[in-house]
C-alpha cells in the first residue's frame, strides 16, 4: 500500500504556450517525470505517488502537445531540444535548483536533453526504454502511418478521438484510462508534433552522452522493437556513472511495478543522499 501524499495541479507558460503538471509530496527532494510520445503525465501517477511516499518530491509534466497543455499546430514548436527547455522552464517555475530528471521512450530523451543543456541542474537520471540508433526504423515504421493519417486522413484520427472521450475514465482500470487518454488527439497538432520530433535530432549525440557524469539508472526492456533493449545497454556503457536494468517485460512496470519501483526509490534516494539538497533560495 502506498501512502497518502499531497497532491496540487499547476500551470505555468512557456512564451504564450501553456502547460501544466502535477506535484506530489513535499520536501526537497525533488523529481521531474517526463511521458512518452503521444501520452499524458497521468502514466507517471504511480511512480510519483510511490516516490512521493518515500520522501521524494515529485512533479509530472505535459510537454507542449500533450495532455492538458497547449497543442500549436507548428511543427516548428516541436523539438527534444524544445522538450529539454520546458523542462527546465518548469525547473525555474518551481524554483528547483536541482532534480532528479526521468521519463519513458521520449521521456528519457527529453531527460537527457535536458543533462545535456544543464547538467548542473541534473541531479540524476532515470531513463526507461531510450529511443537511440537502434530504433529508428521501428519508429519510422510505428509512427509514419500516424503522421499520414493525422495529415491526410484527418477523420479517422478525430473519429477515433469522438470515440473514446465518451468512456468514462472512472469506470475502466487504470492503464485503460491512459490509453483511451492518449488516443485523445487533434489531427494538426498531432502531425506536427510527430513531424517536429522525427525530422529534428532524437537525442544528443553519443559524444556529448559521454560527458553526462551524474548518476543514471537506465532501464531496458527486452523483444521491443521501438526500444530495443540494445539502445539502453549501449546508453549504460556511455554514460559515465550508469547502471542499467533489464525488465521481465515491457509492461513489468504497469503491471508488476514493484521491483523496478523499488529500484527506482533506492536510486532517487541515493542520489540525495550523496549530494545533499539544494534549492534556490
Amino acid at each position: 500500500m502506498v501512502s497518502l501524499v499531497s497532491e496540487r495541479i499547476g500551470q505555468f507558460f512557456v512564451g504564450e504556450d501553456r502547460l501544466e503538471y502535477t506535484e506530489y509530496g513535499t520536501g526537497d527532494r525533488w523529481v521531474v517525470l517526463v511521458h512518452g510520445q503521444l501520452m499524458v503525465r497521468r502514466m507517471h501517477q504511480p511512480l510519483a505517488r510511490v516516490l512521493a511516499a518515500n520522501g521524494a518530491r515529485v512533479v509530472t509534466v505535459d510537454l507542449l502537445g500533450h495532455g492538458r497543455s497547449d497543442r500549436p499546430a507548428d511543427p516548428l514548436a516541436y523539438s527534444m531540444t524544445a522538450f529539454g527547455e520546458q523542462v527546465l522552464a518548469l525547473l525555474d517555475e518551481l524554483g528547483i535548483e536541482r532534480a532528479v530528471v526521468g521519463g519513458i521512450s521520449l521521456g528519457a530523451n527529453v531527460a537527457l536533453e535536458v543533462a545535456d543543456l544543464a547538467p548542473e541542474r541534473v541531479q540524476g537520471l532515470v531513463l526507461e526504454m531510450p529511443v537511440l540508433d537502434n530504433a529508428v526504423e521501428a519508429g519510422i515504421l510505428a509512427f509514419a502511418p500516424m503522421l499520414f493519417a493525422a495529415r491526410f486522413l484527418p477523420f479517422t484520427v478525430t473519429g477515433l478521438r469522438r470515440a473514446t472521450k465518451i468512456v468514462p475514465r472512472g469506470l475502466v482500470p487504470f492503464w485503460a484510462g491512459i490509453v483511451l487518454d492518449t488516443m485523445n488527439q487533434r489531427p494538426a497538432p498531432m502531425a506536427a508534433a510527430i513531424h517536429g520530433i522525427f525530422f529534428g535530432r532524437v537525442a544528443p549525440p553519443s559524444a556529448r552522452r559521454r560527458l553526462l557524469g551524474m548518476p543514471a539508472l537506465v532501464v531496458g526492456h527486452p523483444r521491443d522493437p521501438i526500444h530495443p533493449a540494445a539502445d539502453a545497454a549501449m546508453l549504460a556503457e556511455e554514460l559515465p556513472d550508469a547502471r542499467f536494468v533489464r525488465s521481465r517485460g515491457i509492461l513489468e512496470w504497469r503491471v508488476r511495478p514493484e521491483r523496478l519501483d523499488s529500484e527506482a526509490v533506492e536510486f532517487v534516494t541515493a542520489c540525495w543522499d550523496a549530494a545533499g539538497v539544494q534549492r534556490i533560495g
